[in-house]
């Protein structure tokens, strides 16, 4: 997965918004707000921070060696992962989701309402 396509995915979930709030090499990806997904732009591979589990945290950097602590993050709750090293797209669109999950879980009822009803219209289209 490249930069482009990782931006393309995050940008498909429902009330994701692209923000550069660290200045202009580092994407941020928010779902009402709160951050799920951010992507450095200055470097050559593409290295992201995604939200986690924290037992599912420790797992993944048990097994996979190309996902580390989060770079700059609370380091029980973040993962950063090395996208060409770690050279599995699925598991990667999964981690996003996972992380996209894991804010969605901290939102109030009334926005969590609206991000199911968003996804299960996309399903039935």
């Amino acid at each position: 997965m490249n930069i482009e396509e990782f931006q393309s995915y995050c940008l498909s979930k429902p009330f994701t918004t692209e923000e550069c709030p660290f200045g202009p090499d580092t994407l941020v990806f928010k779902v009402f707000g709160k951050i799920f997904a951010m992507a450095g732009l200055d470097t050559d591979s593409l290295q992201v921070n995604l939200k986690c589990e924290p037992e599912y945290a420790i797992e993944l950097r048990e097994r996979y060696s190309a996902i580390i602590p989060g770079y700059h993050m609370n380091k029980k709750l973040w993962n950063t992962v090395m996208a060409d090293d770690l050279a599995d797209e699925q598991l990667l669109r999964r981690l996003i989701d996972h992380s996209y999950r894991q804010v969605v879980a901290k939102l109030p009822r009334k926005m969590q309402k609206d991000i199911d009803e968003a996804l299960n219209y996309g399903r039935e289209s």
